[in-house]
């Protein structure tokens, strides 16, 4: 269980840091719409992101 979470973490955060690349790239083209939906996708899998992280952590540090 402990590896899977770490790896569910690792993919939302990877996704989250993509989503972020993108919205820069939109922002610094001078395209805002579609940095705005990419940065709203962003915090979508950062938030995720979190959650995973948080529950891997939880089950790393779980006293057996």
């Amino acid at each position: 269980m402990p590896k899977k979470a770490h790896e569910d973490a690792a993919e939302t955060h990877e996704k989250a840091a993509k989503s972020h690349r993108t919205a820069a790239e939109h922002h610094g083209k001078g395209d805002h719409e579609a940095a705005t939906k990419h940065a709203t996708e962003a915090h979508g899998h950062s938030t995720k992101a979190h959650e995973h992280s948080s529950k891997a952590h939880s089950t790393s540090t779980a006293k057996k």
